[in-house]
């Protein structure tokens, strides 16, 4: 009878540590750090080169060079600069992983947490314009071609290097998101906006205006 018990309760733990082991195992393929190789670090590669964050070669290959590349990606947009590629990191670049949501999902909750940001306080219209600007830049040769690709790109938007960002998300800001996504376009296709009263650059307003919507200038 003992032995029975002996050998159950060791299988139990054989069972456990197995399981563990399993879940450490996924939850370490859900991170791409310094070691690491493959297609999703290729794929890293690929957008910290396109954004101007990495000047070293696509290979595949998690070195010094793309730690130090995703660290600065992450420092300039409001992570926690470790130069590990989890699943926070892979949405802000628009990369897929099996840890991470749907792309439909984050498009949605990016481009929400972007208009909270850039347009609290304006008139749902203007918060849907700001959000058609957005996808407006997505198929733009000018720009990024992904959601993640336009609201990270560097100075593109105050709003990420200020932490606003990163604030809580305004509910109309949901419903405008999914409106601008469902093909809504207030803006008549601006690519850009500004704030008259803050504006700091000369060279945006040189932009051909289109039309004004509460504070916010839409232009091309």
């Amino acid at each position: 009878m003992d032995k029975r018990k002996l050998t159950l309760a060791l299988a139990v733990i054989f069972a456990v540590n197995i399981l563990i082991i399993s879940v450490a195992q996924q939850a370490d393929a859900a991170a791409y750090r310094k070691g690491s190789s493959g297609g999703v670090v290729t794929q890293i590669q690929k957008k910290l080169k396109q954004w101007g964050y990495y000047s070293g070669g696509v290979d595949g290959v998690f070195g010094s060079k793309t730690e130090e590349a995703v660290k600065y990606f992450q420092r300039k947009n409001g992570m926690t600069a470790d130069g590990v590629a989890g699943a926070k990191t892979l949405a802000a670049l628009g990369i897929s992983d099996a840890s991470s949501a749907t792309t439909q999902s984050n498009d949605l909750n990016l481009l929400a947490r972007l208009i909270s940001a850039e347009a609290r306080g304006e008139p749902y219209k203007g918060q849907v314009a700001v959000g058609a600007v957005v996808l407006n830049r997505t198929k733009h040769p000018s720009f990024p071609n992904s959601m993640s690709g336009v609201i990270y790109q560097s100075g593109a938007f105050t709003c990420i290097s200020d932490g606003q960002f990163n604030q809580p998300v305004a509910d109309s800001a949901y419903q405008a998101a999914r409106e601008a996504l469902n093909g809504t376009d207030p803006s008549g296709g601006a690519i850009y906006y500004f704030n008259p009263a803050t504006a700091t650059s000369a060279w945006i307003w040189s932009r051909p205006h289109m039309l004004t919507i509460g504070k916010h200038r839409f232009c091309m």
